[in-house]
């Protein structure tokens, strides 16, 4: 994959997951405050906790950061899938989240 590639599919993950947490925010009172900083989203939840994600182009890696640990995610041809064998993307960033906020989210297109 090449840079602009990379950033592309990237950037939509980011999109995706701005879009969700206004949707979140528009249809319960799960109160998510998204903050972005160039390639990194911040997600601070009602009870102080975070999550981070963000984009590593040297690697063409997603990271993801949250109390559960932190991943490394590449594009396999499909979807975006953790380096280590845990799973995808948006599932990984969806159980966390609902951890964290203690209520059932999901993120992904």
């Amino acid at each position: 994959m090449t840079d602009p590639e990379f950033m592309d599919r990237a950037e939509s993950v980011l999109k995706t997951i701005e879009a969700c947490c206004d949707l979140i925010n528009e249809s319960t009172d799960a109160d998510i405050d998204n903050q972005r900083v160039g390639s990194m989203v911040t997600l601070v939840f009602s009870n102080a906790s975070q999550i981070v994600v963000n984009l590593q182009k040297p690697l063409h890696e997603i990271w993801l950061a949250c109390k559960s640990g932190g991943y490394h995610y590449k594009f396999d041809g499909r979807q975006w899938q953790d380096t280590k064998g845990q799973g995808e993307f948006f599932a990984r960033l969806s159980s966390d989240a609902s951890v964290q906020s203690g209520r059932v989210l999901v993120f992904g297109d």
